[in-house]
């Protein structure tokens, strides 16, 4: 069995994760969760930028989850919306770009250019 402050540590955590994926305003990051974005290694790319979000303690962006983004080839696919709602799609995303999705776009307000869409027309 585990101490009680293992169990506090853990729900602190876990509650932590759950603010992260259900606030409102800010940026919003969404993941295309269908089968062909979980068969193309989606779930690995939500948890790394969830992480991100959670180790940086980033209140003012949300992480979730989408299902078919109408585009299987380009998969997995994230989303980012900024606050005023205007987004920008990346294709063919790793969980290793989540840090640089983050930092690049999320805190430097800039578009990491070599994943956007246009790119795999």
């Amino acid at each position: 069995m585990k101490s009680l402050e293992d169990l506090k540590r853990i729900r602190e955590e876990a509650a932590k994760k759950m603010t992260i994926r259900d606030k409102k305003d800010g940026y919003r990051i969404v993941v295309g969760m269908a089968t062909c974005g979980i068969t193309a290694g989606a779930r690995p790319v939500l948890n790394a930028l969830a992480e991100e979000v959670a180790n940086r303690d980033l209140r003012n962006v949300t992480v979730g989850q989408v299902g078919c983004m109408g585009e299987c080839a380009l998969e997995p696919i994230v989303e980012v919306y900024d606050p005023s709602g205007t987004r920008s799609t990346y294709c063919h995303v790793k969980a290793s770009d989540a840090k640089k999705i983050i930092e690049q776009h999320i805190l430097g307000g800039q578009q990491v250019k070599e994943l956007l869409r246009e790119n795999f027309r």
